[in-house]
């Protein structure tokens, strides 16, 4: 799944909007692949599969103060999950190596 993506159900989709995922029919089906740009005449046929929903790339610029918000909570997050878990400890290179991969998918490598 694309990372900045929002959930929108159907009525809310428009034209011209990109899937971030592939579209899975009520049987698990392919309807549409991922990056699929949506057609008016394809919005039109999704209630005939069941579809109520969909996840639609999120091109609007990020707001920075939640996005710093959101970088503080999963740095917290991490501290807690490390937290008997010494960075200065050379020797102790795996839970070095899984903080800053955590880290790194969380926020970013800047962070890591």
């Amino acid at each position: 799944m694309t990372a900045t993506y929002r959930h929108l159900p159907l009525a809310k989709a428009e034209p011209g909007m990109v899937l971030s995922d592939e579209l899975l029919d009520t049987h698990g089906q392919v309807l549409l692949p991922a990056g699929t740009v949506l057609t008016e005449r394809m919005l039109a046929r999704l209630p005939d599969h069941g579809i109520e929903s969909l996840a639609v790339v999120d091109d609007t610029a990020p707001d920075p103060a939640q996005a710093a918000a959101e970088r503080a909570a999963h740095l917290a997050r991490i501290e807690v999950l490390f937290r008997r878990h010494d960075p200065a400890n050379a020797e102790d290179s795996a839970a070095n190596a899984l903080r800053a991969l955590v880290t790194e998918f969380r926020v970013g490598k800047e962070a890591a």
